[in-house]
């Protein structure tokens, strides 16, 4: 793979919109302890008047106060604030959280941990956010040259909205952006063109949209310099979007006409304005790319100008980065900001590193952070750190103080400090802290599994068999439970994989795993085999277009990790080709037990 760029720009070639961003991303990195403090002091004035403040005691003389904030606040959880979330839902415009009127809620993917999320927003929060996504291309600028000589192909989809009884709106946080002001009447900006008309980015039918983009990518093909989405996952499925569909992408080319399936007028019309004219060289390119039997390298094939892939590929996109490296032949992968629902976090001040690198610089005035040490059984808020006092290496849970009326509030992100911007920490992304398995006093999380896998998957290499996509459960209706693992194969050779050879891979998973989980299954017999599940193809589609049936966001989306028992389970099953079970127990020394304390 070819070396990432380094940042090599010289100061007098930056441009004077993106020094002023530069200079304050070094300012408020170089005060991050002062700014922290400021931020704190501006939410609770600006909220002083809130239900939840005076609850714990901020009334009066101490509404500001932000010692007596840091001692008197609890920690909470979702569970704990969502009595005033559904105050709120169901029309109640007192301030409960904040001093000013929520204007609408913004949902959490509901993929990997169960119910969607309401996470209060106010107005100004836009601004917040718009500002956040005006910090990153002056920062990726100094690594990529002229990137202002041409255009974005990236992948941009809203969900429709719902609202709650009491009127307000509740979506995604991606859908609130697009469908502003803030998006929709954005100035000109020559870093920052994209090939998508804002008509197909608003289109809320996932399938025209998805067309309508991924033609209008085609047809500015060589205009195109960088490519993405918001997660990997969703950059992967336009890919196969393209396989399935490029002989009438190529045709609409030729002809300069858009597919009749695709029947929003407006969108339409935006293609229409991209098209303009038939365009048969250009198909004919296209299409020759797309007959070959191999799609490696598809991306600087088809379009070739492009210097990097920019998606999230940390947490539980990593999976996704063989995939990526397939298609786009060594293009860099630019993994550029880390937030959620609850607020935007951080960015990644060197975009064009190495995807086991990324380290986010938390920007401090976003919210006001505190930190729970990992190691702590029990934490209480008396164990919170602040931004500035984080120690290298160390790894704490992300607890956030919003201006939307989040207080102390664990996002549930476990974070690892790698290094400090000025007085700022950089923070792997190490796992989400509720993806885990667990038969009995065992616990695996997202990271471990993921590593387990990748270590046995090597076993179907000789056969030209890949892994394409994954999920797991715990299946307790067995005695005793087990690990569940679901696997959809992608197959590039003609040889048929032996039932061993899967046997070799539970089992070589299972050796991966902790030795509390390999204590239960060798000596306590508390843990059942390991059961490998293969797959139909298409099997993560249909779970993919379940999640987007029950509420979830086509820009939010990840394939979960780890599924419950109910619809999901029962999709999984009913497309089962075969079931694999390791063959023998892990080996576990038991004068060489390693204990690992693991949060709930």
């Amino acid at each position: 793979m070819p070396e990432a760029p380094k940042a090599t720009k010289p100061a007098s070639s930056i441009p004077e919109a993106h020094r002023r961003i530069l200079d304050f991303i070094e300012n408020v990195t170089a005060n991050a302890g002062a700014v922290q403090e400021r931020v704190l002091f501006e939410i609770l004035s600006q909220n002083a008047c809130a239900e939840y403040l005076h609850r714990h005691g901020l009334v009066g003389r101490s509404a500001a106060d932000t010692d007596a904030f840091r001692r008197q606040v609890p920690l909470v959880a979702y569970e704990d604030i969502q009595p005033d979330i559904l105050r709120i839902a169901n029309g109640d415009t007192s301030p409960i959280l904040s001093g000013r009127p929520i204007s609408e809620f913004l949902t959490s993917s509901g993929t990997s941990g169960g119910e969607r999320k309401l996470m209060p927003s106010i107005d100004d929060e836009l601004d917040r956010r718009t500002l956040f996504y005006k910090l990153m291309m002056p920062v990726i600028n100094q690594f990529v040259p002229n990137l202002d000589k041409g255009k974005a192909m990236y992948l941009f989809f809203v969900k429709s909205e719902t609202r709650t009884p009491g009127g307000l709106l509740a979506r995604p946080v991606l859908t609130s952006y697009y469908k502003s002001r803030h998006f929709i009447d954005r100035p000109y900006d020559a870093f920052n063109v994209y090939t998508s008309p804002t008509e197909a980015v608003l289109c809320v039918d996932s399938y025209q949209s998805m067309y309508a983009q991924l033609l209008c990518g085609l047809a500015q093909n060589l205009e195109v310099v960088r490519v993405g989405a918001v997660f990997a996952s969703g950059f992967i499925r336009s890919i196969k979007f393209l396989e399935k569909h490029w002989p009438r992408l190529c045709k609409d080319i030729r002809t300069g006409t858009v597919d009749p399936e695709i029947t929003d007028g407006s969108l339409r019309e935006a293609v229409g304005r991209v098209l303009r004219r038939p365009d048969p060289a250009l198909a004919d390119r296209i299409e020759s790319e797309c007959r070959k039997q191999s799609w490696q390298g598809i991306i600087p094939r088809i379009w070739p100008n492009t210097k990097f892939i920019d998606v999230i590929v940390t947490g539980a996109m990593a999976q996704y980065i063989p995939t990526l490296e397939y298609y786009g032949n060594g293009l860099p992968l630019a993994c550029t900001m880390y937030g959620s629902s609850e607020c935007y976090f951080g960015l990644n001040l060197d975009p064009m590193c190495k995807p086991g690198d990324v380290a986010y610089t938390l920007i401090p005035t976003m919210a006001y952070f505190e930190f729970l040490p990992t190691n702590i059984a029990e934490p209480t808020k008396k164990d919170l750190v602040g931004l500035v006092d984080v120690e290298l290496g160390e790894e704490y849970e992300l607890v956030v103080t919003t201006y939307a009326g989040l207080y102390r509030y664990r996002v549930g992100d476990v974070l690892r400090v790698a290094g400090f911007k000025n007085k700022a920490p950089q923070f792997n992304f190490v796992r989400r802290k509720n993806v885990l398995l667990s038969i009995d006093s065992d616990k695996t999380d997202e990271v471990e599994l993921h590593a387990a896998i990748t270590d046995a998957v090597g076993n179907l290499e000789p056969f030209g068999a890949s892994l394409a996509e994954y999920t797991s459960y715990s299946d307790t209706r067995s005695a005793p439970g087990h690990y569940v693992l679901y696997w959809e194969l992608s197959k590039g050779g003609s040889a048929a994989v032996p039932p061993s050879v899967f046997e070799d891979c539970c089992l070589a998973v299972e050796e991966s795993l902790n030795s509390v989980y390999r204590q239960g299954r060798a000596s306590d017999r508390s843990i059942g085999p390991l059961e490998i599940r293969i797959v139909e193809e298409g099997t993560f589609d249909k779970l993919m277009d379940y999640a987007l049936s029950q509420g979830a966001s086509i820009n939010q989306y990840k394939a979960p990790r780890c599924v419950k028992p109910g619809p999901v389970v029962d999709l999984m099953d009913s497309k089962v080709k075969c079931r694999f079970f390791s063959p023998k127990c892990p080996k576990w020394a038991p004068g060489n037990k390693q204990w690992t304390i693991k949060e709930n």
